[in-house]
């Protein structure tokens, strides 16, 4: 399993059904060769499998605001940066990429939303350009994503943002069910009412048989937006926030 953060629940049952008892979790990039943090099989279950760990030995990270840059309090989501031995020195002959991800003092830039609790464990929450913004309220869709992964009838899910006229974005997951299930928009809506706050329940709920995949396994949510635009005719919607 690699390339995308891993379901708590599906880590779960790797242990369980799989007998991975001492797999781990780490966290990493190509750019940052290969990891930053890593859990532990000592650690307790939920941090092992909840958590992308802490910080490797010769490394540093930290986390920050990604419009001031300032560090945030812990339990705080922001920007994960690393920096130290594994970082790479920069993009090959494209000098303005590097910049983009790589500051001045060597702080490498993921691009990931994270937090970081009192005892270094860090969590990934999501991707800055994955970061859904409904109606003024920032929606990290790895959090709905994990909710759905609990419905024992959800073998996958991805939730993405789309454009709204009234609310800026609304909020869409495109759902994988087990096979010989069947479900609807408000039975995957109603199981998330009183599990998470209102304003993150999936406005609209598409049953697919797959996602759009890249080679390496990473779901194409950007593709996944284009389609689901298409689908429910928001064309105008997605019109109006680019104009």
């Amino acid at each position: 399993m690699a390339g995308s953060p891993c379901p708590i629940e599906v880590m779960k049952q790797v242990i369980d059904r799989m007998h991975m008892s001492e797999v781990e979790i780490c966290y990493g990039m190509t750019e940052t060769s290969p990891v930053s943090t890593q859990t532990r099989i000592d650690a307790p279950l939920d941090k092992r499998v909840g958590t992308v760990g802490q910080v490797s030995p010769h490394l540093e990270i930290k986390i920050v605001d990604p419009a001031t840059g300032k560090v945030v309090p812990v339990g705080t989501s922001g920007e994960l940066c690393t920096r130290g031995y594994s970082v790479m020195l920069g993009y090959w002959n494209n000098p303005e990429a590097t910049a983009a991800f790589i500051d001045p003092a060597r702080w490498m830039h993921t691009g990931d939303l994270a937090t970081m609790d009192a005892q270094g464990y860090l969590n990934i929450v999501g991707r800055i350009k994955d970061l859904i913004i409904r109606g003024g309220e920032n929606v990290y869709p790895r959090e709905i994503e994990e909710l759905l992964h609990t419905h024992i009838g959800i073998s996958d899910v991805q939730v993405l943002g789309v454009p709204d006229a009234k609310y800026g974005e609304e909020i869409v997951a495109w759902v994988k069910l087990k096979p010989g299930v069947q479900a609807t928009a408000e039975e995957i809506q109603g199981f998330c009412r009183g599990q998470i706050a209102h304003y993150k329940i999936p406005r609209y709920v598409l049953f697919v048989e797959s996602f759009p995949m890249t080679v390496t396994g990473k779901a194409q949510k950007y593709l996944m937006r284009q389609q689901t635009i298409a689908e429910l005719g928001l064309q105008d919607a997605a019109s109006t926030q680019t104009a």
